[in-house]
């Protein structure tokens, strides 16, 4: 019980600061008679999603597509990656300065190239995403892998276990802290990733969306845009942790 009313009393704290926020906006636009262009209202902002033509669902769509496919990219690529640097140890010592090296380059710098080579669409910015958020995990994940007992191993080896067996029993469930840890940090890189991609090249979308209320000065769809890009964020989010707690506490019990 002391568990579900720590978890209700955080969330009503979370939901608590949230209006807190919007009350204090509110305020700040209201006495300090801000201008509409400047900063709107949380009223005209949330006003601003019943402008048919911005497109709203659509646009989030293809946001949260590029979001979710490039993390779950890398994520794959990741794991995959740092599992086989668990296997044989002179590939991470050959490709580890390599993926530091290309991790060091400006991705926005990347951005017209990848438009170049793929043109213009989802494609490109899953790419782009999958660039950002794809280094901190297979970094962790290849941590974790590493950090086990050398006696816990040649325990498993002197008693005949497999490679495979090595890493589903003992590796993996002792790297997975080292894996949620990356894969939330790339959580938050992910949709930078995708709206950096957007506002590079792209036909749709709310990064592109952004682009085009610019113009217009129609800043409370610029402020519409930014809080459904941190929707889609906090429920990738929101689901990293909900599966860390599912994985990582049953394996806790269990062990």
């Amino acid at each position: 019980m002391s568990g579900k009313s720590d978890a209700l009393h955080r969330y009503a704290l979370a939901v608590i600061s949230h209006l807190l926020l919007v009350v204090a906006w509110h305020l700040f636009v209201t006495l300090g008679k801000v201008p509409k262009f400047v900063m709107p209202s949380p009223y005209e902002t949330v006003h601003a999603l019943l402008v048919p033509n911005y497109r709203w669902l659509d646009n989030m769509a293809v946001t949260a597509s590029e979001i979710f496919g490039g993390y779950a990219l890398a994520v794959t690529v990741g794991v995959g990656l740092a599992m086989l640097f668990s296997w044989f140890r002179w590939l991470e010592m050959w490709l580890m300065p390599l993926l530091v090296s290309l991790n060091m380059i400006p991705k926005v710098a990347l951005g017209p190239l990848v438009i170049v080579w793929f043109s213009y669409g989802i494609g490109p910015n899953i790419l782009i995403a999958f660039s950002i958020c794809f280094f901190p995990i297979v970094l962790t994940t290849a941590r974790g892998l590493s950090e086990v007992e050398p006696d816990l191993l040649d325990l498993v080896r002197t008693l005949r276990g497999s490679r495979w067996q090595i890493f589903t029993k003992i590796q993996l469930p002792g790297a997975l802290p080292y894996i949620f840890s990356g894969m939330k940090v790339a959580a938050v890189l992910a949709v930078a990733g995708a709206i950096v991609g957007e506002f590079l090249g792209s036909e749709k979308g709310l990064g592109y969306l952004m682009l085009q209320v610019q113009v217009t000065l129609d800043t409370a769809a610029m402020f519409m845009a930014v809080i459904l890009i941190t929707m889609i964020g906090v429920v990738l989010y929101g689901l990293v942790l909900g599966l860390e707690r599912l994985l990582v506490v049953r394996d806790a019990r269990i062990s």
